[in-house]
């Protein structure tokens, strides 16, 4: 029996956004970038990077859909995809993940290891264990469902009266 990574994904433009992906830990992260795409219905041919990250999302080292050479940091450089197994950079629960989809507009899923079990029987893997809400849209921030959190939707009644001066104080 093979382990299998369940990685939970979530983005910071819609809070109703989840996945959860099992996949098996010597899985590519080119294989799994396939994945992401094939089940958010991306284009998997645009430049995307996944980067290993801390505990505060803070990115560490990049991994590119293609060799890009030395990159910016000569100390860390980008690995291709391909050449990089989820099981060499995921280590323990809540190791994380950062799917930069959108380079451009520094756009980005955040991944992180829930669990690292052995795989079951009748379940065909990878697969996606769980999908709620829709993915924001890979071209366009302004054409994504925008779900906003409870504290965000209650506060926005209050920014009706900022910066109004038509209101006396008697």
């Amino acid at each position: 029996m093979e382990m299998v990574f369940k990685l939970r994904m979530i983005n910071d433009e819609d809070d109703n956004f989840v996945r959860d992906y099992e996949v098996f830990y010597s899985m590519t992260l080119l294989d799994f970038h396939y994945l992401i795409c094939e089940d958010l219905q991306y284009d998997p041919g645009n430049m995307v990077s996944f980067f290993a990250a801390d505990r505060r999302w803070r990115k560490f080292q990049e991994f590119t859909l293609v060799d890009v050479g030395e990159g910016t940091d000569p100390e860390r450089p980008p690995v291709p995809m391909g050449e990089v197994f989820l099981g060499q950079i995921l280590h323990n629960n809540n190791d994380r993940l950062i799917y930069q989809f959108d380079v451009f507009e520094d756009r980005a899923m955040y991944l992180e290891l829930m669990a690292a079990t052995r795989t079951q029987e009748g379940l065909a893997y990878p697969r996606v264990a769980f999908a709620n809400g829709a993915p924001p849209d890979q071209f366009d921030p302004a054409a994504s469902p925008r779900n906003q959190s409870i504290f965000e939707e209650a506060m926005d009644g209050f920014s009706d009266f900022s910066g109004d001066d038509e209101y006396d104080d008697e």
